[in-house]
């Protein structure tokens, strides 16, 4: 169940946002205040959020500024396009102009929650028994996480996404270039070594394969 939190001060239009919230099956969550708001989140993090800017305590503007990694959609009666522009461009995923239609909303939310989904998706690589999560740069197996360097979690990622290729040594410098910039062709395979040690650590297998005279690629297993 996808929950959202209404950080709404007027009790007629939360109680009518919850109520067609519910409806549709999703889990509810409310804050009447800035304030309010900020502590909720500090302590658990909704798969979404309706926020109006008119606030006591912390305005809205302040509220959206302090949310990370949560798709906002602001519902409020300010309707200026400057103002529009501006949450938007402040990190709002939506923005709905009150007084609104319900159905509008709805259809709105499910978009966005699909599209933080998609998003989501991404933040973890699979290649077999490997799991990458590309937001802690941490490498799993099992029940068993590694710490990579930023070098090795550069090397694993484009590996991980090009699980059947073989890359170069020469494509390897150049595409890890920007999330390392500091790996240099006499250095990968030191790198290369350190990090298939730290996979090998887990279990005894060999997770990355040399094609000699080319390059490297992740090894298939049965």
């Amino acid at each position: 169940m996808k929950n959202i939190l209404i950080i709404e001060d007027d009790i007629h239009i939360g109680n009518l946002l919850e109520e067609a919230l519910l409806q549709e099956g999703y889990g509810v969550s409310r804050a009447y205040s800035g304030t309010e708001a900020l502590l909720f989140l500090s302590e658990r993090k909704p798969d979404l959020i309706l926020l109006d800017l008119m606030l006591p305590g912390c305005s809205g503007e302040e509220v959206l500024s302090k949310i990370k990694g949560i798709p906002v959609i602001v519902v409020s009666a300010k309707a200026e396009v400057t103002d529009k522009v501006s949450l938007l461009l402040g990190g709002a995923v939506d923005y709905v102009t009150k007084p609104f239609q319900i159905k509008e909303l709805l259809a709105r939310i499910s978009v966005h929650l699909r599209r933080s989904a998609a998003v989501g998706a991404e933040e973890a690589l699979k290649s077999g028994d490997i799991t990458l999560d590309t937001n802690t740069h941490m490498a799993v197996i099992g029940c068993h996480e590694m710490k990579l360097t930023r070098t090795e979690y550069a090397i694993l990622k484009l590996l991980m996404q090009n699980p059947t290729q073989v890359i170069t040594k020469s494509q390897l410098l150049e595409r890890i270039n920007e999330d390392t910039p500091d790996c240099t062709e006499s250095s990968l395979k030191t790198h290369i070594s350190h990090l298939r040690a730290k996979l090998r650590s887990v279990n005894g297998k060999e997770y990355i394969e040399t094609v000699w005279g080319i390059g490297f690629k992740m090894k298939e297993h049965e």
